[in-house]
């Protein structure tokens, strides 16, 4: 069974990443990948990705990592679930850049949508953390609820 990631073996596989993708290369990350690098959790099983444009020596260098660092990667985002929304590459928050490799965060819409769809109980729990946040990353603070009242 392969370990779960946390902040810094995402890190570790992006670096591993960069040193072999041609210049420009883009790595999404969905899901658990975001949760762990917002702070919303301390891991992920495994870590989702996208890659633009399509790299076979990113895929390549994924298949040998996922043994060679015991990690979880999946090629899986959003695109994988929903048609994609109008914009979703210029919402995609810049993380970092390891080498050529730069690292996005897939457009939080997307991925808001994608979990409401599937509706996992972890999923529920990352939305509304993203709901929540707009804190420059930090952990959100709990939300307070409010009653809402019709008006006629």
């Amino acid at each position: 069974m392969r370990e779960a990631a946390d902040a810094d073996r995402i890190r570790l596989l992006a670096r591993e990443l960069g040193r072999v993708v041609p210049p420009g290369t883009r790595m999404y990350l969905t899901g658990g990948a975001t949760a762990v690098l917002e702070g919303w959790r301390e891991s992920t099983v495994d870590i989702d990705v996208r890659f633009e444009p399509d790299s076979d020596s990113a895929l390549t260098k994924v298949r040998d990592l996922k043994e060679e660092l015991s990690l979880n990667v999946e090629l899986a985002s959003p695109l994988d679930f929903l048609p994609p929304l109008h914009g979703w590459q210029e919402r995609s928050p810049f993380r970092f850049r390891e080498g050529n490799l730069e690292v996005f965060d897939f457009d939080p819409y997307s991925q808001t949508l994608s979990k409401l769809e599937r509706g996992f109980t972890l999923d529920l729990e990352d939305v509304d953390n993203m709901v929540r946040s707009g804190n420059g990353g930090r952990p959100a603070q709990p939300a307070r609820r409010r009653r809402i009242t019709r008006f006629r």
